[in-house]
């Protein structure tokens, strides 16, 4: 729950600094701009395909993990949406622009923090971390940053072609850079600095072929 908590308010200060934020959720930013569809839908359904397409990458159906991670997603989309909705409310959107650069920067740093505490103790998480975690631990011989970089890309292609469709990219800015440069490098800090008991207990039934 802790977890949770902090990816999706952490995302939802990102959202509401408007100086970026991670390359995930400004897509999604950038999907509503195009479509008009509700920010807390788009993540919704980004999440629900991130949940599909981890059953392939473990190469065997695990229904768990699935209904597990599409019920993570429910309440993240609402929790984004808001709590920057109630920041914005504030008038964190108008602050000063080096304020709001800070303050999007500081919630790329606290979803981080939050992905770390679910990835290790692997209950449940967000679809799209799980992804990170198949990626790093079952591909990527445990590497944090080569895990988040590979998971960037899809978003970056939605993101540029809402471009060629709109015209505009929205959500995309200094704290995206922070994001693109800094999760994995934040995610193995928090492994080792924020509840450091808590350890991996990735697990994985090997295919049987």
């Amino acid at each position: 729950m802790a977890g949770l908590i902090f990816n999706a308010f952490g995302n939802g200060m990102a959202v509401a600094g408007n100086m970026g934020s991670g390359l995930w959720t400004a897509s999604a930013v950038n999907l509503h701009n195009w479509t008009g569809v509700s920010l807390g839908v788009i993540l919704f359904l980004i999440g629900v395909i991130n949940a599909i397409t981890n059953q392939f990458l473990i190469r065997r159906f695990d229904g768990k993990r699935l209904v597990g991670e599409i019920i993570y997603v429910v309440f993240f989309g609402s929790i984004v949406q808001y709590s920057a909705q109630m920041l914005e409310y504030f008038g964190i959107n108008h602050a000063p622009i080096i304020w709001r650069a800070l303050f999007s920067c500081l919630g790329i740093v606290v979803f981080c923090i939050g992905i770390s505490l679910y990835q290790r103790a692997n209950i449940i998480m967000h679809p799209n971390d799980d992804t990170t975690n198949i990626l790093r631990f079952l591909y990527l011989k445990g590497n944090a940053t080569a895990s988040q970089l590979l998971d960037f890309l899809p978003p970056a292609i939605v993101i540029l072609i809402t471009y060629f469709a709109t015209g505009q990219i929205q959500s995309v800015n200094i704290a995206t850079l922070f994001s693109i440069l800094g999760n994995g490098v934040l995610i193995a800090m928090s492994d080792r600095l924020v509840w450091p008991h808590l350890t991996h207990n990735f697990m994985v039934k090997p295919d049987k072929n």
